[in-house]
């Protein structure tokens, strides 16, 4: 079953909480896609996961690149899965793939101060619940650690 997990963030940006998770994927051995909703924020983001840290390496490609099947994580505006992904990142509102129910784990990261991110949040939140999928919801707490809220 695919497991759908929400992840609403406030006070912190995409680029904070993006590359630890990514991190955390490719330590379980998870290969990865990052659906973003624009080219332009997936070449940004690219640019970042090669700079954010100085003592870490976070290998990556975007979907155009010629070895795109052989990366662990790959970053896309498409629906594909040119990697064969087993977790999917939803980003920027970024819409659920019609092969939702081919991952193990679906990631959507929203931004709490956005009401549009918010509808389609709850939309995906109701779609994923209904498709029968276990859907958990994270936020962080004081002091910016993720914790599962009910």
């Amino acid at each position: 079953m695919t497991e759908v997990l929400f992840y609403h963030l406030q006070n912190m940006s995409l680029e904070s909480v993006l590359p630890p998770l990514l991190e955390k994927s490719l330590e379980r051995g998870w290969r990865v896609v990052v659906q973003s909703t624009s080219q332009e924020r997936t070449e940004a983001l690219d640019a970042h996961l090669w700079t954010y840290s100085d003592d870490s390496f976070l290998p990556h490609a975007t979907w155009r690149a010629a070895d795109a099947p052989d990366h662990p994580v790959i970053l896309s505006v498409e629906e594909g899965n040119p990697n064969r992904a087993n977790v999917r990142f939803l980003i920027d509102n970024a819409a659920l793939p019609a092969d939702a129910d081919s991952y193990e784990r679906l990631v959507l990261v929203f931004n709490g101060d956005d009401t549009e991110a918010l509808d389609v949040a709850r939309g995906a939140w109701t779609d994923c619940k209904a498709r029968g999928f276990e859907v958990t919801y994270w936020q962080t707490d004081d002091r910016g650690r993720w914790q599962r809220r009910q």
